[in-house]
Order: C-alpha cells, then structure tokens, then sequence
C-alpha cells in the first residue's frame, strides 16, 4: 500500500490543480458565449448589409458569412488565452494552432472572393450570342487566371502555414540555400506542372485559342470546352473529347478556325463533265444559297478552277456565321446541286467517252468474217 506521504502529495497537487484548470475552463466557456453573441450580431450585420448593398457587395458578404463567424471564434480564444492561466509550452502550442487556423481562414476568404468576383464578371458576357469573340475572350482569360490566382492562393497559404514550424522553416531555407541533389530531384519531378502553370497564364495574355474556339488539332475538328489550369478539353463533333496539355498550344502548330471571328468561307468542289453550263451552275447556286438561312450573305463564289483529260474542277465559295453552318451550308449547296445537275444536266456529270474509228471497225469485222 502506498505511503501516507505518497497520498498527501496527490492531494496537494490535485488541490493545487484544481483552480488553474478550473479557471481555465470558466474563461473557455466565457470565450465562446462571447463569440456566439458576437456571431449572432455579425448575422445580423451581414443580413442588413446585403440588403442595402448591390448584388455583388451582397453575396460578397452571405459568402464571407463562415469565414467570419470562424475568425470572431478564433479571436475569442486567442482573447481567452492570453488571460487563462496556462504555463508558456501549453500557451505556445494554442496560440500556433490559433495561427495556423488564422491562415487557414485568410486563404479561405480569398478563394470566395476570387470565384465570386469572377462569377459575376462574367455574368456580363453572353456564350449563345451569334458574335460571341468578345465573351469567349473575356471567359478565357478570365477563367485561367483565376485558376492560377486559386493555386497560388493555396500554396502561398500552405507555405505561409508550413513556415510555422520551425523545423519545417530550417530545413526549407538550407534546401534553397544548398541547392542540392534533392533540389534537383524536386524541381525535375515539378518541371511538368509548372511548365503547364506557366504555359497557361501565357495562354491566358496571348490567348490563342479561346473557350468555344473551332480548332483543327492532330487531325481532328473540334470546339474548345474547357481550359483548365494544366490541361486542355476539346469537344469533338462526334462527342468525343480530346485532352491535350497546355503547353502543347504553345509548342506546337494547330489551326484555329475563329481566331479573330466566328465566320468561315466553306469550300464545295465539283468534278464534271466539260460540258456542264458553268453559268447555268452559278445561278443555281445562288439561288440556293439565297434560300438557306445559313448563308451569312457576305461571300460566294462559282469559278473553273481546274482540268484534266476528262473532267473540269468547279470550286464554290460561300461563307457562314460559324464553322458549323460553314459545313451544313456546303452539305446543302453539295446535295442541291447533284440533284439539280441529275434533273436538268444528267451529260454535265462526270462520264468516260468512248471512240471508235472506222479502221478499227473494219478491223474488227474482218476478223470476225475470217472465222468459219
């Protein structure tokens, strides 16, 4: 059995114990009381403010609402700490964890800011407008950067956080300082990444291609979809979706059929016979393209552009508002035309002559009269 000295030392230390933390406990429970009152008055404010403000300043402050509410929560306890009686380690180790929460809700709050901003930026520009370069160039841009003002968001805030410990603080200030192997290592395993970062806050100034941009990429026709920090979607006109990196619009060549505007000349070829009515096709196709709603009226054009031994080439030109009218207005001209040229020309179309000589004739019925 223990001592009696044994005992009343226990007691003597949970006596002593006692106070302390029963103060501390009081200060706790006064801490939070304290910010629950403090965020019902913030809802209030907030609710007022949002009613009075603009749409932007409104969301702006419905959205902040969790972030605030958090921050009078850790100002409280940061309030509540100073005062309670804790000893310096117990004291040192709840004020960082108050720090890294701090951060954590700055970084927090500038996330919602950045995608609110950005959401009701663009709310002024219109995708489904016939003449949308101006709208795809401003959601591009826009977009990409505030991906990149995301990440950076992040890591700043992770770095910032990290930056705490001092054994973490250390060891990253003698890895740059010696710039050593594991360096290396480090800076050839994030070379992809960053060269993706980079490549597309340069996509987002130059803007070479732009959201909704009609592209033609290794062979295949498509509109852009979606750009996002590190990679490319492009909407294929079959439905399929090709994923290319952004650095590879930067590296490589591709056609972008709405760089400066979304209309297109499509080009319809003919091969016919040399005695098709070149001005009798012309006015054909005129007629049809006056007629189709998806001539944008500005270009056409039927020329001879070429001709071999037994047929002649007929190019015609027209234009269209976007690259997918271009392409149903030159399947239409194509179709119109094959069954006007059937009706009313069926010699025009594409045939192989055949002559006969008069000695090649007698030939052959001399031949067949020298057999019994």
């Amino acid at each position: 059995m223990p001592s009696p000295n044994i005992i009343s030392a226990h007691v003597e230390s949970l006596a002593a114990w006692l106070p302390s933390w029963a103060a501390i406990i009081a200060i706790l429970i006064a801490a939070i009381g304290i910010a629950a009152v403090g965020r019902r008055f913030l809802e209030r404010a907030i609710q007022v403010t949002a009613a009075k403000r603009d749409v932007l300043w409104g969301a702006l402050a419905i959205q902040l609402k969790g972030p605030a509410r958090h921050a009078i929560t850790i100002l409280a306890l940061a309030v509540a700490a100073s005062f309670a009686p804790l000893d310096e380690p117990t004291a040192a180790v709840v004020r960082h964890i108050l720090l890294l929460a701090a951060i954590g809700l700055i970084g927090w709050a500038t996330y919602i800011v950045i995608h609110i901003w950005t959401g009701f930026y663009l709310r002024r520009f219109e995708m489904d407008a016939d003449a949308n370069l101006l709208a795809r160039k401003h959601i591009t841009q826009t977009r990409i950067l505030a991906r990149v003002a995301n990440t950076l968001v992040v890591t700043i805030a992770i770095a910032t956080a990290l930056m705490t410990f001092e054994e973490v603080r250390q060891y990253g200030i003698s890895l740059l300082a010696s710039a050593g192997a594991a360096g290396l290592v480090a800076g050839l395993a994030l070379q992809p990444l960053l060269k993706n970062i980079f490549a597309g806050i340069q996509l987002a100034i130059t803007q070479p291609i732009r959201i909704g941009d009609a592209l033609l990429v290794e062979g295949e026709w498509g509109n852009v979809e979606e750009i996002t920090s590190t990679y490319v979607v492009l909407r294929i006109w079959d439905w399929r979706r090709l994923i290319l990196p952004l650095s590879y619009f930067i590296e490589k060549p591709f056609q972008n059929w709405t760089r400066e505007g979304a209309a297109l000349i499509g080009t319809v070829l003919l091969y016919l016979d040399y005695s098709a009515p070149i001005a009798a096709i012309r006015q054909r196709v005129q007629e049809i393209a006056m007629k189709s709603p998806l001539w944008d009226g500005q270009v056409i054009g039927v020329q001879m552009t070429e001709c071999n031994t037994s047929t002649v080439e007929i190019r015609i030109l027209l234009s269209a508002a976007t690259a997918g009218d271009a392409f149903d207005l030159r399947c239409e001209i194509r179709e119109k035309l094959i069954a006007y040229l059937q009706e009313r020309c069926p010699r025009a179309l594409p045939h192989v002559r055949t002559e006969i000589s008069r000695n090649h004739t007698e030939s052959l019925g001399g031949s067949r009269n020298s057999h019994p």
